[in-house]
């Protein structure tokens, strides 16, 4: 049975749960791209998994609902992606910081990962 280092693993799934707030041209998918293709540690390959399905979902959801805000009908959908994208990637990170050995799973997405 293989130990994992705790205080690499909790960086690691911060890094990958953070990586929401420099989704600038898709460069915060990178980061969790990167720590999937290159580390061993399970717990961190699920937690990239993880991000990467939420940022996968959030970019729909900003499609959707931008377009739908054209017309008017999507602002308050919109102001809800926005909170989610906020409030979920902190959830997350705060559940990593608190129990490194498990994967935060994000409420309400589609898993394509």
């Amino acid at each position: 049975m293989m130990t994992y280092d705790s205080d690499k693993r909790k960086l690691m799934s911060v890094l990958c749960h953070g990586s929401i707030f420099f989704n600038t041209l898709f460069i915060g998918a990178g980061i969790p791209l990167a720590i999937l293709l290159l580390s061993d540690d399970p717990v961190t390959k699920t937690s990239a998994k993880e991000s990467l399905n939420f940022h996968f979902n959030m970019w729909l959801y900003w499609i959707i609902f931008g377009a739908l805000a054209w017309i008017l009908i999507g602002l308050p959908f919109l102001a809800i992606v926005a909170i989610a994208n906020l409030v979920l990637p902190i959830l997350a990170i705060i559940s990593s910081l608190a129990n490194p050995d498990e994967s935060y799973r994000y409420p309400f997405i589609f898993r394509v990962l």
